[in-house]
C-alpha cells in the first residue's frame, strides 16, 4: 500500500501539498511553513512511494544536521557514525509510526534512499531522481544553489523550509529561504505551498511557535512612557501576568488616523490573564484608563491571530469579514472578504499601514493583505443566518 495511501493530509494547506507533490507538471514544489505542519512527512512518504513505483531511481534527501545549542552544522566527516545515526533518528521521528525500520534500510542499501551531506557536492549529478532539501532554512545559501545545480535529468525537486520561525528569531529580517520562496513562486513549472499555524497538527510544535512568539514580545525594548504606563497597570492588576504593551499614539499620529475608535495603549496578557487585568465589572480596566488618562484595550496572546487584529482595527464590524489571519513567510497575511477589502486598507491605505507598524513592532514582521471572493452560495448562507 502506498505511504499517501496511510498518510492522510488533516488541513487544506496538507491536502494542497499532496496535490501538488502527485501533480508531475510541476518540476520543483517548495513547501514553506512551520514545524509540525507535515513538510517532512508528506514529502518523504511521496518520495519513498515514487521508489517503490519505479518511477524515480533514487530518493535524494538533502537534510542538515544542525546543533540547536551551537547552531554548528555537523558534517559526516566531523561526525562519523553519530551522523549516521542521527539521519536514522530523523527518518524514525518522520515515518516511523508507517513503516517499519527494515524497509527503510533495505532501500538505503539497494542505494535507492541516498542521504547527501551538503558539503560534499562538488562533482555530483542527480539524474533519474528526486531530489528533497529538507530543512532548507539551516543550509546556507550558496549550499542551496549547489543542490539546484546538481538536479539532472528525470529528475525532480522538493524544497522545504520554516520561515516563519526563522523570521521570529531574527525579528522579520529576511533569510536566503524567504528569497527563494519568492523566487519559486513566479518561476515556471514550480509550485509553492504555503503552510500556516492552522496546518500545525503536533501539539509541540504549536506550543513551541507560541512561546516563541511570546518570547519575542516579551524581550522587545519598552519605551520610557510604557514602562511608567506599565507600573500602573500591574499596581492595579498585580495577579494579571502581561507580557508587553505598546502605545499606539504616534502610529495613530503618523498615518492621520482618528482616535475615536482606536486605543491608545494595547496590553498583550498571558491567556487565560484576561479576565484578571479587566477585573469583575471592569473595576481594574477602568482604573487603569482613570489612572493614565488613555483608551486601553487588552488581547489574550494565543495562536487566534484574527484577535490581534480584531483589536487593532479602528472599524469594529471589519473583522468578521475576516476570513483568515496566519503567517506566510515573513508576513502576516490577512485574508478578507474582497467586498471589505477597501474599508479594511482604509483611506490610501492608512489602516493596513497602521496595522503593519504595530504588529511589526510586536513581532518583527509585517501585514499584507488577500482579498477573497466570496461565492454566491456562501452569500445566500450568510443572509439565511442573519435573517434567521
Amino acid at each position: 500500500m502506498k505511504l499517501l495511501q496511510v498518510v492522510k493530509p488533516l488541513t487544506p494547506g496538507q491536502v494542497d501539498l499532496v496535490n501538488a507533490l502527485s501533480n508531475s507538471e510541476y518540476e520543483i514544489v517548495g513547501v514553506f511553513g512551520p514545524t509540525g505542519s507535515g513538510k517532512s512527512l508528506f514529502s518523504l512518504a511521496y518520495g519513498i512511494d515514487t521508489l517503490e513505483e519505479g518511477r524515480y531511481k533514487k530518493l535524494v534527501v538533502v537534510k542538515p544536521i544542525v546543533d540547536v545549542t551551537t547552531g554548528e552544522e555537523l558534517t559526516l566527516a566531523k561526525a562519523g557514525p553519530q551522523y549516521v545515526e542521527l539521519i536514522k533518528s530523523y527518518v524514525i521521528d518522520v515515518l516511523g509510526t508507517f513503516i517499519s525500520w527494515d524497509n527503510i534500510a533495505k532501500l538505503m542499501s539497494d542505494g535507492k534512499l541516498v542521504f547527501v551531506d551538503t558539503h560534499y557536492l562538488k562533482g555530483r549529478t542527480f539524474d533519474d531522481s528526486l531530489v528533497f532539501i529538507d530543512d532548507a532554512q539551516s543550509i546556507k545559501i550558496e549550499s542551496l544553489i549547489e543542490v539546484f545545480l546538481r538536479v539532472g535529468r528525470n529528475s525532480r525537486l522538493i524544497v522545504a523550509a520554516d520561515p516563519i520561525f526563522q523570521s521570529l528569531r531574527s525579528r522579520g529580517v529576511q533569510d536566503a529561504t524567504s528569497l527563494l520562496r519568492d523566487v519559486l513562486a513566479s518561476e515556471a513549472r514550480a509550485k509553492v505551498i504555503d503552510l500556516g499555524i492552522k496546518d500545525i497538527v503536533r501539539a509541540g510544535a504549536k506550543r513551541g511557535i507560541k512561546l516563541a512568539i511570546e518570547y519575542l514580545m516579551r524581550s522587545r525594548t519598552l519605551s520610557e512612557s510604557e514602562v511608567k504606563s506599565l507600573e500602573f497597570i500591574r499596581a492595579h492588576a498585580p495577579d494579571a501576568d502581561v507580557i508587553t504593551i505598546v502605545e499606539l499614539d504616534e502610529s495613530i499620529k503618523k498615518y492621520e488616523l482618528s482616535s475615536e475608535h482606536i486605543p491608545s495603549l494595547l496590553i498583550v496578557v498571558k491567556q487565560g490573564h484576561l479576565g484578571r487585568l479587566v477585573g469583575k465589572g471592569g473595576e481594574r480596566i477602568n482604573a487603569i484608563e482613570k489612572d493614565l488618562n488613555r483608551k486601553v484595550r487588552v488581547v489574550e496572546l494565543t495562536l487566534e491571530l484574527t484577535q490581534l487584529i480584531r483589536a487593532l482595527h479602528p472599524i469594529s464590524w471589519v473583522w468578521k469579514k475576516v476570513k483568515d489571519v496566519d503567517f506566510v513567510g515573513t508576513y502576516l497575511i490577512v485574508k478578507i472578504s474582497s467586498e471589505a477589502l477597501g474599508p479594511f486598507m482604509g483611506q490610501k491605505g492608512s489602516y493596513i499601514r497602521f496595522l503593519d507598524s504595530v504588529v511589526r513592532k510586536l513581532l518583527g514582521v509585517g501585514v499584507k493583505v488577500v482579498p477573497i471572493e466570496i461565492s454566491e452560495e456562501s452569500r445566500e448562507k450568510e443572509r439565511k443566518r442573519k435573517r434567521s
